[in-house]
């Protein structure tokens, strides 16, 4: 069966989110989730990972992690692997307790807000999932790393690294002060959310500036072999496509514009269908509504008279 492709590279930051299997709970008690979080610190010390964040839900858990290795995969594999050993050794049960593949975000964390919000994200779970009255405050969920951001630095799981999320909040200092500033912010948060700045979380591979992504988009081009599929490769075809696009309007010295002045069949328009075609996998549908040349039948069938009008090769007399 296809996989979904994984983007690896040194740096990089993730959100990773993996639920039970049939959606199943994954903890069944706060000594599986002790083991849970033991593990996670076994894993960081073997892949030199950085958690940034993570909540632990019934059935799910959310982890923010840096590698600064490119090592996700590899890390992912021992970590599941080795927690659902722990898992089903102690309740006497085997076979999978995770559904399926692990989902995977990559996050920007070049300071602009992106990793701010998939923290806040992470950490405002408990609340989302009403696991936590309106009146409790959010270090009150001990299943997450934000108690963990409100102790005095001797005090957090070693693994925690605290800087980066005080960094996106403008909070220079790791102190008392700064802790008090950070807490009031997520609590302000919680209060105004509407949940509308998380969709691009819940959704995608990516979360961040555009020209990270088209780097990235580029990378995975170059990577992919035909055994892979999902949006990465949907997204880097189309980056493709448009870079054909803007090449062929600047050969003909056009303007944007001129793909809706010029008719749907215009000779120049099938010829650039055509190298799309030829030069990309983007489907008929998005190359008629690119060139503005109608529905995806009437560009097939441009593009079949034009078949059809071009001269046969004939093998030069005497060759067989």
């Amino acid at each position: 069966m296809a996989r979904k492709l994984r983007v690896q590279y040194p740096g990089a930051i993730y959100h990773v989110l993996n639920r039970g299997d049939r959606r199943e709970e994954i903890f069944k008690d706060d000594q599986d989730r002790e083991r849970f979080l033991e593990t996670l610190g076994e894993v960081c010390a073997k892949t030199g990972w950085q958690v940034l964040a993570c909540c632990l839900m019934a059935n799910h858990f959310h982890l923010v992690v840096e590698t600064p290795q490119a090592n996700l995969v590899a890390g992912m594999k021992w970590f599941l692997g080795t927690y659902t050993s722990r898992f089903n050794r102690r309740h006497k049960l085997f076979g999978h307790l995770f559904s399926g593949r692990y989902k995977s975000l990559i996050v920007d964390g070049s300071g602009n807000g992106y990793l701010r919000t998939v923290c806040d994200y992470v950490h405002l779970n408990p609340a989302r999932a009403r696991l936590l009255k309106p009146e409790r405050r959010l270090r009150e969920y001990r299943w997450s790393s934000w108690p963990e951001y409100l102790k005095a630095p001797g005090k957090r799981w070693p693994w925690l690294r605290v800087e980066r999320l005080l960094g996106e909040h403008r909070i220079p200092q790791d102190s008392a002060a700064g802790r008090r500033q950070l807490e009031e912010a997520l609590e302000s948060r919680r209060a105004a959310e509407d949940g509308n700045d998380y969709k691009p979380i819940r959704r995608g591979w990516f979360f961040g500036a555009k020209t990270l992504q088209e780097e990235l988009l580029a990378a995975v081009a170059g990577q992919a072999g035909g055994w892979h599929y999902g949006e990465e490769l949907r997204e880097a075809d189309e980056a493709k496509a448009e870079r054909i696009v803007g090449e062929e309007l600047k050969r003909r010295q056009w303007e944007e514009k001129a793909l809706g002045v010029r008719r749907k069949g215009d000779p120049a328009k099938v010829a650039i269908a055509r190298r799309l075609r030829e030069e990309t996998t983007v489907s008929l549908k998005w190359i008629a509504r690119r060139l503005q040349m109608g529905t995806r039948g009437h560009l097939q069938h441009l593009l079949y008279w034009q078949n059809r009008k071009k001269p046969h090769r004939t093998k030069p007399k005497g060759k067989t």
